[in-house]
């Protein structure tokens, strides 16, 4: 679990409320239950519009779960089991390495070995592991823009909803005593929009992408791992080639 998401959001509304309260802002003329349905409804209703059900479903069902418990890789591990291989492809074959399958926690770089083992070539699996990188940043890219267009529709759905609160007040214009309160409760059905839009929906938007390009990445490492591997390259090869996708690789090259 990354709680690193859930501090960004709890420092924003403290940082916000509490700025507020020191310019003397009362926490009660913020909680609007009709600004808050106007703003949330509203927005839920634009961005399902424009989103496909598909789009909606895996945001919901997928993507929002990995905002707080993104898939784990570890890198350098994943360098060390393949360079592993790569000996044991090298002194064994690629059939010994079916052997080893069951001690790879990794289930992508398990189907590419699987399928090498079973005699595709190399070309093929690049062209199935690919395909499979291509569709999931494809499916995590369309969740994160459906994110980032209730971003787009949440300001201006707060604007709405402080005109339906201006109308409201106007009616009103009768008790002047009650106008400033009025207005002021209009207001906030805009601070709801802005403060949703650029304070959650478009933030986790860019979060669920960049999630996914660190996905991609990865697999792009073990893809990269397995066709050197299958070209019967020697262990230093393997680990010389895979070297740059593992953070730090530079400093320890400067180093050395």
């Amino acid at each position: 679990m990354n709680i690193s998401p859930i501090l960004a959001i709890i420092m924003g509304l403290v940082a916000i409320i509490g700025g507020a309260y020191w310019d003397g802002v009362h926490i009660g003329q913020l909680a609007i239950p009709s600004a808050f349905f106007i703003v949330i409804g509203g927005t839920v209703g634009a961005t399902w519009l424009g989103s496909t059900d598909a789009e909606v479903k895996h945001l919901f069902t997928k993507s929002m779960r990995r905002i707080v418990f993104p898939p784990k890789f570890d890198r350098k591990k994943l360098l060390e089991t393949m360079v592993a291989i790569a000996g044991v492809v090298r002194r064994d074959g690629m059939l010994a390495v079916e052997a080893k399958l069951g001690d790879i926690d990794n289930e992508f770089l398990k189907r590419g070995l699987r399928m090498l083992v079973d005699g595709h070539s190399a070309d093929d699996v690049a062209k199935v592991l690919e395909l499979d990188i291509e569709i999931e940043q494809h499916h995590e890219n369309n969740a994160g823009k459906v994110m980032e267009s209730a971003g787009g529709f949440a300001p201006t759905i707060g604007i709405l909803g402080a005109v339906l609160g201006l109308i409201h007040t106007m009616g009103n214009l009768s008790d002047p005593s009650k106008l400033g309160e009025g207005i002021a409760t209009a207001f906030v059905a805009t601070i709801y929009g802005v403060g949703f839009a650029n304070m959650l929906f478009m933030p986790m938007g860019n979060r669920i992408k960049k999630i996914a390009a660190d996905e991609s990445e990865t697999k792009n490492m073990i893809l990269t791992g397995l066709e050197v591997i299958a070209s019967g390259a020697n262990p230093r090869q393997v680990e010389e080639t895979l070297n740059p996708y593992v953070p730090g690789h530079h400093s320890k090259q400067e180093a050395a």
